[in-house]
């Protein structure tokens, strides 16, 4: 998130990009499709957008999203068009585009941080990170399946097979009170142990 430079205009429009979708979950489809009037920024802060199958929703937006949105919408009012998010003519930008800005600042990002050189993100990797983010803080599931425009909760029931620090919590709170938290570790000899019976 902070690999954009915030000293030039692409800088703060991918900061702005970025910023959104990983906090609404959007299609990249539908982040292209973004129009400046799909952004509402007053009472109830959300985003409208157009989904799969033509169905309409409203993605509310936390108080930090609006503050760079807000930011950035005084910044892009000098720039032509009403693509939310442009190119410099003010048309807006493709799929492609979207994957070329993300992957630029990964590269950039994985020189202060290793990790990332061998990761594989997408524009649909920051939609997966938007609905691991609600199920950790605890959002049920059928809501994030209206979060993400899922049609049924079952596209959404991957998610809950994804994080195991989710089931470690779930584990740890199921264990009988005289049990110490924590993965099982067996002991050494164990597979000597069993061979001798």
């Amino acid at each position: 998130m902070a690999a954009p430079d915030p000293a030039t205009r692409t800088g703060r429009r991918d900061h702005a990009l970025l910023t959104l979708t990983v906090q609404t979950g959007l299609r990249i489809s539908e982040v292209c499709s973004l129009t400046i009037a799909d952004l509402h920024l007053g009472t109830g802060p959300h985003v409208t957008c157009t989904g799969k199958g033509r169905r309409q929703r409203l993605t509310p937006l936390t108080g930090a999203t609006v503050s760079v949105m807000t930011a950035y919408l005084t910044e892009r009012a000098a720039r032509p068009g009403t693509a939310l998010f442009c190119g410099p003519h003010g048309q807006p930008l493709s799929h492609d585009a979207l994957e070329h800005r993300l992957a630029t600042h990964v590269t950039a990002a994985a020189r202060t941080h290793p990790s990332l050189a061998g990761k594989h993100v997408t524009m649909h990797t920051l939609r997966h990170t938007a609905a691991m983010n609600l199920l950790t803080a605890g959002v049920d599931v059928a809501v994030i399946a209206l979060w993400l425009g899922h049609a049924d909760t079952h596209s959404t029931d991957a998610y809950l097979h994804a994080d195991m620090t989710i089931k470690q919590a779930a584990l740890d709170r199921a264990r009988p009170p005289d049990v110490e938290p924590g993965v099982y570790r067996p002991e050494p000899d164990i597979l000597n142990w069993l061979t001798a019976l």
